[in-house]
């Protein structure tokens, strides 16, 4: 059944208010909802893993900074990622588009490198092989991406090509219902008349894809000692080809469009190194060493 989107993007909304001479009306938005639900959940998760022994010689202190740490990098990673990966150009006219992250544009790729860097920061301080560190992240990370997708969702972006399955979702924030009021677009799709603009939720593909279905396959992987770079890889290899096939029924960004083919877009590019990365480590894992749980704060 095609379904109308009616869903605010904003969840409270504050009362209005001046100040130097300006005036401000501030609202908590479903995304920055979503974005507390994924750490929250990494931190939960984390704990039990800390709890299991799973990162011989840390404890819950030191996996708090930790996540500390990886909030920062999926944060600035994400932002910089977007601008670099799909807003370059409106960077070169406008740097301070750089900071204005209320204004929305992350990128998982982005974020991906900044959680990277921000554990090579981490384990480091702890003398702690970088990739041990990486396969403890791994299975705490699909809840936030799935978290992310909702979020998407929520807000109306990132939608679909146009289809006809009975499943497709009508979005208000399409360029071809521009100028409708929300009563208008409620007239119309009750009568039928918006059918041929209901497109691909790729947001919950997404969010079922790369949130829920990797989370229980890299949990249950994880659910007793594997090779060092195992959960690494099969984390890359994972979201690479779930991304890549989603990129299929996604609209591709209006100032980037098709890169190659007339269906590549700059997401599968952006996927394709990870695909080959998560092989690779999965290849490397066969011959490495296989760490096992110890007491929280011991040594393995």
């Amino acid at each position: 059944m095609i379904h109308l989107h009616q869903i605010d993007p904003i969840a409270i909304q504050f009362p209005a208010f001046e100040l130097f001479g300006r005036t401000f009306q501030p609202a908590v938005h479903w995304y920055g909802i979503m974005y507390l639900m994924a750490f929250a959940t990494a931190w939960w998760l984390g704990r039990r893993r800390v709890a299991a022994g799973r990162l011989p010689g840390v404890d819950a202190n030191a996996f708090g900074d930790l996540l500390f740490y990886g909030m920062l990098g999926v944060v600035v990673g994400g932002r910089v990622g977007y601008v670099l990966f799909y807003a370059l150009s409106d960077f070169l006219r406008e740097p301070l588009m750089l900071v204005r992250v209320w204004d929305g544009g992350m990128s998982f790729h982005g974020g991906l490198l900044g959680v990277l860097v921000a554990a090579w920061i981490w384990a480091r301080r702890q003398r702690l092989h970088f990739f041990d560190v990486m396969d403890f992240v791994a299975p705490l990370v699909p809840p936030g991406l799935g978290f992310g997708r909702i979020g998407n969702y929520i807000g109306a972006e990132l939608w679909g090509k146009y289809t006809q399955a009975g499943w497709g979702v009508v979005f208000p924030t399409d360029p071809e219902l521009a100028g409708r009021s929300a009563g208008q677009l409620q007239a119309e799709f009750a009568a039928g008349a918006l059918d041929a603009f209901a497109r691909h939720p790729s947001q919950l593909y997404q969010a079922f894809l790369e949130g829920l279905v990797m989370f229980i396959v890299l949990w249950w992987y994880s659910s007793r000692p594997r090779p060092r770079y195992a959960l690494s890889g099969m984390f890359a290899l994972l979201y690479g080809v779930f991304r890549f096939a989603v990129e299929f029924v996604r609209v591709p960004d209006a100032d980037i469009g098709y890169l190659a083919f007339g269906w590549l877009t700059m997401g599968q590019l952006l996927s394709l190194p990870l695909v080959v990365l998560g092989a690779c480590l999965l290849w490397r894992s066969r011959r490495s060493p296989t760490l096992q749980p110890t007491a929280a704060g011991g040594v393995a």
